[in-house]
C-alpha cells in the first residue's frame, strides 16, 4: 500500500518494505545523478529509458541515505502521481522534495529533486541567490539542513550554444560561491551536482579541441577554481589525486563517445575543507552503456546529528 502526504514541493512516500538501513551507523552513503528527464526515466519505453531505469536499479542497490537528482525537467507542479508511484515502488520509505522551473523561466526545464530516508528530518529550502535572468526560477538548487551540516545540490546553468549564456554563467558562479560560503560560516557544507565545468585538462578526454567549448572555457574553469578557494574540496581529486580517464559525462550525439571513453568530469561532490578528512569514498557508479551522465557516490564518516 502506498500513501502520499502532500505539501508544498514535498511528498512523503510511505511503503511497507524490509530494507537494510544505514540508520544505526556513522557512514553516510550519498548519490548524485543528472537524470536528464525524470519522466523519461520512470515512464518511457525507449531503449534509453530502459537503460535509465537500470541505472536507478543500480542506485537502489547502494541503499543511500540521500539521492540528489538534477535536470528533472518536470512541470511547475512537480512529479505526477504516476511518477510518485514508480518512485515509491523503487525507493520505499523515502521522502521526496523537488524544485521545478516556474515562470518567467521556461516550462519543463532544468529542475532538481532530493530523495532522503524518512527517518531523517532536515530543514528544506529552495534558495534564490540573486542570479541573472531567469536562472533563479529554473529550479536549480535545493538545500537540506541537518544538525551537523548542510547538504545542497545544484544544477549549474550551461554556458549555452555559442557561449550565449557565458556572461550570465560567470555571474551565477560568483553568486553560487557566495551562497555556499554563507552556509559554510554556519556549519560544514556538502555540495553535489552537475556543475557543468571540467575544471582541469585531466577532467576531459580532449582538452585541446574543447578550449572554447561550453564547460571548458577559461571563465568557467576560473569560476570553479574560485569556488574551491572559498574553502571547498573536490572530493574525487582528494581521494584519487591526478588519476586520468575517469569521467561523469559522455556526449549522446557521438555514438562512440562512451565506447572510446571520450568523456568529461563535470559532476562533483564538494565538501568544506574542514571535513575533507571525513571522506571515505568519492567515485563514479557504472551506468553501463547509457551515455550522458553517470551517478556519483560519496561516502562519509559523519553523524547526521
Amino acid at each position: 500500500m502506498i500513501c502520499y502526504i502532500y505539501g508544498k514541493n514535498q511528498i512523503i512516500i510511505l511503503i511497507k518494505a524490509d530494507l537494510k538501513e544505514h540508520k544505526g551507523g556513522r557512514q553516510l552513503i550519498l548519490i548524485s545523478w543528472n537524470i536528464d528527464s525524470l519522466n523519461a526515466a520512470l515512464t518511457g519505453t525507449s531503449n534509453r529509458a530502459i537503460l535509465s531505469r537500470k541505472v536507478l536499479e543500480t542506485i537502489v542497490e547502494y541503499n543511500p541515505e540521500v539521492i540528489a537528482i538534477q535536470e528533472t525537467k518536470l512541470p511547475s507542479t512537480g512529479p505526477s502521481k504516476k511518477h510518485l508511484q514508480v518512485l515509491g515502488e523503487m525507493f520505499p520509505n523515502y521522502e521526496v522534495v523537488w524544485n521545478s522551473s516556474v515562470e518567467p523561466a521556461r516550462k519543463g526545464y532544468a529542475g532538481t529533486m532530493f530523495l532522503y530516508k524518512n527517518y531523517l528530518s532536515p530543514v528544506v529550502t529552495f534558495p534564490k541567490i540573486g542570479a541573472p535572468g531567469t536562472m533563479d526560477y529554473e529550479g536549480r538548487i535545493i538545500t537540506l539542513e541537518f544538525d551537523n551540516f548542510y547538504l545542497t545540490q545544484v544544477y549549474t546553468p550551461n554556458a549555452g550554444e555559442g557561449l550565449n549564456r557565458l556572461e550570465e554563467r560567470q555571474i551565477w558562479d560568483k553568486k553560487y560561491a557566495d551562497y555556499l560560503s554563507e552556509l559554510d560560516k554556519k556549519k560544514p557544507v556538502i555540495a553535489a551536482g552537475d556543475f557543468n565545468v571540467a575544471h582541469k585538462e585531466i577532467d576531459l578526454a580532449h582538452p585541446e579541441s574543447n578550449r572554447q567549448s561550453a564547460g571548458f572555457t577559461d571563465e568557467e574553469r576560473e569560476g570553479f577554481t574560485n569556488l574551491l578557494a572559498r574553502g571547498f574540496t573536490d572530493t574525487f581529486r582528494y581521494i584519487h589525486g591526478d588519476v586520468t580517464g575517469v569521467y561523469t559525462w559522455w556526449a549522446q550525439r557521438a555514438k562512440t563517445s562512451k565506447i572510446n571513453n571520450s568523456g568529461w568530469r563535470i559532476d562533483y561532490w564538494l565538501v568544506s575543507d574542514r571535513i575533507a578528512d571525513k571522506v571515505i569514498r568519492s567515485e563514479m557508479i557504472d551506468s553501463g552503456p547509457r551515455q550522458d551522465h553517470t551517478p556519483i557516490l560519496l561516502e562519509l564518516d559523519m553523524e547526521w546529528q
